[in-house]
């Protein structure tokens, strides 16, 4: 628990986070990676590059800030976090040079305010926060059997195109055993090293079903669209790794779960490469033919970027009580209405088919403005808040606590 010494100071931070919580950020990765750049590994550097890195971190702290009296409200937002620092080998001796580069940064854009009750205040809280994290990695390292950064080679048994911007590597142990356990909804990290020498970590949902021999990830080839870099892995994925060439990836992590052995109705809601967790969810609940209602709804630009098509058909085919809801925003000409798709425009879902799964969980996985009108829509309907789970690591994952 917070000092009561220290607790005005950072209350008293919330609207100085709000007004300055970018430029520390900025500064806080600025100098960090000046002095650490072997850290770089560890942090997208695509989404730094955008801005989005930084506007998660400011966005964390005002939460932080804002829910220091509730801090039990940011326990899903922890768990998020810290299945991510698992992911890319996060581990105790990173906490205090992040420590000391943060409460720099505030020191440094606020200058004179920052006060040595004020930085002694957030050094305190930082370190309240960061033993929770530890403390988490560690048990969820323990409960795998791994060591912070452990990694595997398993090498790319198949390379298949699913859509004109995704692909699929289906990948294998090096010894020919089964890949191993994971649930439907997590995720792995790969590594790629780039032709500046440079190791970068991105994380591939898995996106076939478990139990089975091999691991399947579908990466998107990200494109520069106008401010927003090309993606760097992404796209050296799609260059340099073929069949038969070996990958270094984490083991599973994320918390992103649909709940599987329930009776209750199931939502999966997706829009673009979104898709790829839910098809490792709906291709698990395919194996069992699993009775339960489905709702499976994807949103995408046209059949071109419709991605796993197949395994959508594939799985409609063994669960009876699967329905089904495409949507086109534009669909090419000899795409079909009533056989490719559903509904032409973005997705809006019938408040009468929100209805009738509304005593079921409702799981979400797309682009971030997808999420938020599904969001809206699904509350306006009358579904609880408590029955939606997103898929997200960002600043949006902080709404409703900031």
């Amino acid at each position: 628990m917070l000092s009561a010494s220290s607790l005005p100071y950072i209350e008293a931070s919330v609207p100085v986070l709000r007004a300055h919580g970018g430029e520390i950020s900025k500064v806080f990765y600025r100098n960090l990676f000046d002095s650490h750049p072997e850290l770089t590994q560890l942090f997208n550097m695509g989404n730094q590059a955008a801005g989005t890195q930084q506007q998660a971190l400011a966005a964390a702290l005002f939460a932080y800030a804002a829910n220091i009296h509730n801090t039990d409200a940011l326990g899903p937002v922890i768990n998020r976090i810290v299945h991510k620092h698992a992911s890319v080998g996060v581990c105790p001796a990173h906490y205090p040079i992040v420590g000391q580069f943060l409460i720099g940064a505030i020191k440094e854009v606020l200058g004179d305010a920052a006060t040595p009750p004020l930085l002694n205040a957030w050094d305190e809280a930082y370190w309240l926060l960061a033993r929770q994290f530890i403390a988490a990695e560690k048990k969820l390292y323990d409960a795998n059997g791994l060591q912070p950064g452990d990694l595997r080679q398993m090498k790319v048994l198949s390379k298949t195109a699913t859509s004109d911007e995704v692909s699929t590597f289906t990948l294998g142990c090096m010894d020919g055993s089964p890949a191993g356990p994971f649930i439907p909804g997590q995720y792995i990290s790969v590594v790629a090293t780039l032709p500046t020498g440079q190791s970068q970590q991105r994380q591939y949902s898995l996106s076939d079903a478990q139990g089975l021999a091999h691991w399947r990830i579908s990466v998107k080839r990200v494109t520069q669209q106008d401010a927003a870099p090309a993606g760097e892995v992404s796209n050296w994925l799609y260059k340099n790794i073929h069949p038969g060439d070996i990958l270094l990836v984490s083991s599973p992590f994320g918390d992103f779960t649909p709940a599987l052995n329930k009776t209750t109705p199931i939502a999966l809601l997706s829009a673009g490469v979104g898709i790829t967790p839910m098809i490792s969810v709906l291709n698990t609940l395919a194996q069992s033919k699993c009775p339960r209602s489905i709702l499976f709804a994807h949103a995408t630009r046209h059949g071109a970027t419709h991605a796993h098509i197949e395994d959508v058909k594939a799985a409609k085919n063994k669960l009876p009580g699967m329905v089904m809801h495409t949507f086109y925003e534009n669909p090419r000409p000899h795409d079909r209405l009533e056989i490719d798709y559903t509904q032409q425009g973005r997705m809006r879902l019938d408040p009468a088919v929100i209805t009738a799964f509304s005593e079921g969980f409702f799981y979400l996985c797309g682009p971030h403005a997808f999420m938020q009108v599904q969001w809206k829509n699904l509350i306006a309907a009358g579904v609880s808040p408590h029955h939606i789970q997103r898929e997200v690591f960002g600043p949006d994952l902080l709404e409703q606590l900031a």
